[in-house]
């Protein structure tokens, strides 16, 4: 199959022209070993079956002679031999060049493995599964940060080709690089529902060699797939996990299972954004519950796209993971991260996007244009609450939203007379 462009891509070859190393972290199956094996001039992975004994005792033996070869150099599944880590970051500082490798890994190491951070040398990169311009299912013709540097781009008119149907089977089927190599798009559905029996059955275990119970891993999935998109707290979580009286679960075993599932980035929750405009005791500051694709939660709830056709409140939920999973990806090349907005007054912004420079955005995500009106208003109105707050604070203003944004399943994107910008996701790219 061709190749298809992925965003990381302009980022790790800057990476490559400055750093010695660059890791590529994301979760399994999204593509990080294809995608450095585009750049890299030599490859070894640690988990080729044939090889893998042999490399093992080079490890123990010498390390440094498993980074000979030509660069950049691609060691995947370094998390395997921790050494490596250590090993890398010493040839760096012999060579001094950049681009000598590149590590992939699928789960995060265990810190105490590693003698060294490899501040200076390693640079980190995280790679999310594909988003809809990645797949070349959005149209990509309006660009996130573009509209970053010209607010007043006019968008007025241009159209999505994606219909409600075409999300919703593209959440359900998620970023997967493999799934767009199936024979239809029922067979691609099953890739997202393995790779959460691989995680709940294999992988759980496996990130750190500690024994966990499959099915209460399955549970946790299923309790957070319900409460996705939402900031509820952990006690609810687990009082859901534990409703059924089939499972016992205390506070330290599910604090052990979600850091688990966090170091295989399965989990990927986002936090409150707390500014200066409100009282710290009135914003919501418990963090939004997320996964790293909204196939994930389809397939823990046991969902499919004719389901979710006729529960369009549900893929409502689903529909903001989409999202969030592809302005991340956007909005990566400027390092941008994502929070969200929520008071006890009622006032809440789903999404807030910040640009490494100071930038940001104020989103809301909408699944239906008869939402528009209502994420429009919560943004004016956070807007507003910025600026008052910057009449009467003079000596450390906060700065004002560069954009508001309402991203909707929709098919047109228009600006309206108040400045808010009507995106479908359908048409963006980064």
């Amino acid at each position: 199959m061709k190749y298809l462009k992925r965003t990381i891509d302009k980022q790790l070859k800057t990476y490559l022209d400055v750093f010695g190393a660059i890791l590529i972290e994301g979760p399994k199956w999204c593509g990080k070993t294809t995608t450095a094996e585009q750049i890299s001039k030599s490859v070894i992975k640690l988990q080729d079956p044939d090889m893998r004994e042999e490399y093992l005792t080079a490890a123990d033996v010498k390390p440094s002679l498993l980074l000979e070869g030509e660069t950049p150099r691609l060691i995947d599944e370094w998390q395997d031999v921790p050494v490596i880590w250590d090993a890398v970051r010493t040839a760096v500082d012999k060579r001094s060049l950049p681009g000598q490798f590149i590590l992939t890994g699928s789960n995060t190491i265990d810190r105490t493995k590693i003698l060294h951070s490899g501040t200076g040398r390693i640079a980190r990169l995280r790679m999310l599964p594909m988003s809809l311009w990645e797949t070349q299912e959005s149209n990509g013709k309006i660009s996130l940060l573009e509209l970053f540097d010209e607010p007043a781009r006019d968008i007025d008119g241009i159209l999505s080709e994606m219909s409600v149907e075409d999300l919703i089977y593209a959440s359900c089927r998620g970023g997967w690089p493999a799934s767009l190599n199936a024979v239809s798009r029922k067979s691609a559905l099953l890739v997202a529902r393995d790779y959460v029996n691989t995680v709940c059955s294999d992988d759980i275990s496996r990130v750190d060699d500690n024994q966990r119970d499959s099915r209460l891993v399955s549970r946790i999935l299923w309790s957070y797939a319900r409460n996705v998109s939402t900031i509820a707290k952990k006690t609810s979580l687990l009082a859901d996990i534990t409703a059924s009286g089939n499972l016992s679960c205390s506070q330290d075993t599910f604090d052990d299972y979600l850091n688990a599932l966090a170091k295989l980035f399965v989990i990927h929750d986002i936090e409150g954004w707390c500014p200066a405009i409100r009282s710290k005791t009135v914003i919501r500051s418990s963090p939004k519950r997320c996964l790293i694709d909204p196939s994930i939660a389809v397939a823990a709830l046991g969902l499919t796209p004719k389901i979710l056709q006729e529960q369009l409140k549900t893929f409502g939920f689903i529909f903001e993971q989409l999202c969030i999973r592809d302005l991340k990806s956007y909005a990566a090349e400027k390092n941008g991260s994502l929070s969200y907005y929520r008071d006890r007054y009622g006032l809440e912004a789903d999404g807030v996007l910040h640009l490494d420079d100071g930038r940001y955005a104020l989103l809301e995500f909408k699944l239906g244009a008869r939402e528009i009106e209502d994420g429009a208003s919560h943004l004016l109105k956070l807007a507003s609450l910025v600026k008052e707050y910057n009449k009467t604070e003079k000596q450390v203003p906060l700065r004002e939203p560069d954009l508001l944004m309402v991203i909707t399943g929709g098919k047109m994107a228009y600006t309206r007379p108040d400045g808010v910008k009507i995106i479908p996701l359908g048409c963006l790219k980064p």
